[in-house]
């Protein structure tokens, strides 16, 4: 009843209340906009832009059009996108390091899903070196994983700082042993805070080891300890505190995505 193409155009002219800008930011004729308006007013047996010399308004019945125009619109692109020639299916083994899980992994994913509804998404959160070995296992296919030192493989997406954190009330005594929050062993982040504490002859102690970044959250937030990050993750709710107490630089990190070296992707075009 309604053609996506009238719909467009009405909505363009009642987000702009303009049709010279309207047939702007369509690239459109004017004249094209007009008649588009005209042909859905023509359609819904209603009048839904009031317009004169000076302004123009939507009417009630407009203001109502213009809901179901947003509606009516965001189905379309996804049933577009859904049934797109390139749509692939399969299944995609994507495997992310647990800290790495709370930044834009989230809108990623959801995007993923957007341009690829028919692949089975398989996610496995894990720490990074368990990551790497299952990918090179041919037991993932893409994997998103903290790096440290020079790639070897893959693709570095940002690189980045590990920092030390703790809450704003933090307080360490220069003659204790630094307490420690970390990852069991063979964490990366946790061998490079021990050696640069060692390095600078600085005791230590691990106050509390946790699998997974929520405990690390949990234990820093609780004061129970310090923790070793990347600058980029750190919440606005904990501070940085290296310079604060002298406490050593840990070195840089990268994020990369590494893609399995054996198999293709189980997915496929159609």
């Amino acid at each position: 009843m309604f053609e996506p193409v009238q719909l467009r155009s009405f909505l363009a002219v009642a987000e702009t209340l303009s049709f010279t800008k309207a047939a702007e930011r369509l690239g459109l004729a004017q004249p094209t906009v007009s008649q588009h308006v005209r042909k859905l007013e023509m359609a819904a047996k209603r009048a839904l832009v009031a317009r004169d010399t000076r302004d123009v308004r939507l009417t009630d019945n407009g203001d109502a059009m213009a809901g179901f125009a947003r509606n009516i619109l965001s189905a379309h692109d996804s049933a577009a996108r859904y049934f797109s020639g390139s749509a692939m299916r399969g299944r995609l083994r994507f495997g992310t390091a647990d800290d790495l899980a709370i930044t834009g992994l989230p809108r990623i994913l959801r995007e993923f899903r957007q341009l690829y509804p028919q692949i089975n998404l398989e996610l496995t959160v894990s720490q990074s070196d368990q990551l790497y070995k299952r990918v090179n296992a041919g037991q993932l296919d893409l994997v998103f994983v903290k790096w440290v030192g020079e790639a070897k493989d893959g693709t570095v997406v940002r690189h980045d700082k590990f920092a030390w954190v703790g809450v704003e009330q933090t307080v360490l005594d220069p003659a204790s042993p630094v307490p420690l929050i970390c990852y069991p062993a063979p964490s990366v982040s946790r061998k490079l805070a021990i050696d640069a504490l060692e390095a600078m002859g600085r005791t230590w102690r691990v106050t509390c080891s946790t699998k997974q970044i929520a405990g690390v959250l949990a234990a820093v937030r609780a004061g129970i300890g310090v923790a070793v990050m990347p600058s980029s993750l750190v919440p606005e709710d904990l501070t940085v505190i290296t310079k604060r107490f002298d406490l050593p630089p840990v070195g840089d990190v990268d994020f990369t995505l590494i893609r399995n070296p054996w198999r293709t992707p189980r997915w496929w075009m159609r």
